[in-house]
Formats: structure tokens, sequence, C-alpha cells
């Protein structure tokens, strides 16, 4: 039997055992193509919310770290857990197996079922991870909008609990971000948020996007295609300093 592959899931928020494995209920075993699996794991320090242009670098920097040697490691791929997208950049240089973001692959499935797409997420302090996305990538014109629910995000515990009251919230925004912006599609603006994606896409006339699901699907299939990102796009370091940097992992 050939043995699986192996898919590094980097969580850009220092945590537990137990939060990791909810971050990783997001990838059910019935969901993973047979023939794969992914590893989930959280960054040794850093960032506590994301809510911050410190957090932010903090992000960037933790997840390249953490991400840096994972080819050296025998992984066929890696996922970042955040759609930020934190660290992917300087991944796509420094890796030659193929990296990917949920911010990214969910934008460019969104343009694939829509128009104009609306990104609903937890707080608004969040919203500058967005635009810095939106801007790198240059799709500003095709997001309807960026909306909240004004409610502070649990990273490690999630939405579980919460239910009743999140979601109803979750809806209120979508529908608003349809009816008054123009969206024809809605993305989730966090991987912490997928326990509500599948009430969403029943309740919601637009198609939802879950982006740690779409982030891995994108990821499995250019794995299977043999496809990894241009080196004339994100060329690699003439002198790498991958040692170096995993000499400094807290």
């Amino acid at each position: 039997m050939a043995q699986a592959k192996r898919i590094k899931v980097i969580v850009p928020i220092p945590m537990d055992e137990a939060g990791v494995a909810n971050r990783a209920e997001q990838l059910p075993d019935d969901f993973v193509r047979p023939g794969f699996a992914p590893e989930f794991e959280a960054v040794r320090f850093g960032a506590a919310l994301g809510d911050s242009y410190h957090d932010t670098m903090l992000m960037d920097w933790t997840v390249f770290q953490a991400g840096v040697t994972a080819e050296k490691e025998g992984y066929a791929g890696v996922l970042i857990d955040t759609v930020s997208d934190s660290g992917l950049r300087p991944l796509r240089s420094a890796l030659s197996v193929p990296v990917v973001g949920p911010g990214e692959a969910s934008f460019a499935m969104a343009m694939m079922l829509g128009k104009k797409f609306s990104v609903i997420t937890m707080w608004p302090e969040w919203f500058p991870l967005y635009e810095k996305t939106l801007t790198e990538y240059g799709w500003h014109s095709r997001c309807a909008s960026l909306r909240s629910i004004d409610t502070r995000p649990d990273v490690t515990e999630l939405l579980e609990g919460k239910e009743e009251i999140v979601f109803g919230k979750l809806k209120a925004q979508a529908e608003r971000a349809i009816a008054d912006d123009g969206a024809d599609v809605i993305v989730l603006g966090s991987t912490t948020m997928h326990q509500s994606a599948n009430f969403l896409a029943e309740n919601l006339p637009v198609p939802v996007i879950n982006p740690g699901q779409v982030a891995y699907k994108m990821l499995e299939t250019q794995i299977e295609l043999g496809l990894t990102h241009s080196k004339t796009a994100f060329p690699a370091p003439e002198v790498p300093m991958h040692a170096d940097i995993r000499k400094g992992w807290y």
C-alpha cells in the first residue's frame, strides 16, 4: 500500500491539543480523500487573536517559521489555517511543495461561483486581514463588502455552545450583504467559523464558502495533478536560512 501523502496544516495561534483538535474538526475523516493525511500543528508562540498589525506580523513570522522545513520533513504540501494567509508568500519562496491559504483559495472559488462576494466575519478587528489579502491579490473589485457580527471570537473553542446566538447573527449579516451590497456568494471570514457553514448554506439563497475545506481540497487537487506554485513568481532565496530560522522555534 502506498504511503499516505502528509499535509502540514499550520494553526497560526499557539494553543493546547484540545484547541488544535477543535480546529481539525473542519476536516472530518470522510472529507479527506484516501491517500492523504492532514496533520494539524499550532505555532509555538505568537499572536493571540489576529486583531492588530502587531498580531499580523507575529502570524506571518510564526507560520513561516513553522512551515519552512515542511518539505524536508517529508510533507507533500502545506495548508495555512487562517484566512489571513499568514506567511503564504514567504513559504512559497522557501518551498517547492504546494502551499495553499484559505483566503486566496476561497476568494478564487467565490469568483468562480458568482460575480461579487462578501466576507462575513466575527468582528471588525479582522477587517485589515482581508484588506491585506485583497490588496495583494488585486481582487477588491470583486468584493462586495466586509461585514461582521461584532462578537469577540474564541480561536480555540470556536463557536461551540454559541450556535443559537452566533448562527442567527451571521445569517442576518449575510442577508444584508446579499440585499444591500449585491453579494451573490458568501465567504466565511475565518476557518474558526466552520461550524456555521452548513447552517448558513441551508438557510441562504447563495453559495457559502467554508474556507478551510475549500483550501484543503484545492491543495489535494494540486498534489494529485503534480502542480505547485511557480518559482518564477516565488523565487527561492539564493542563500536559504531555513536551519537558522528553526533555531529560533520557541
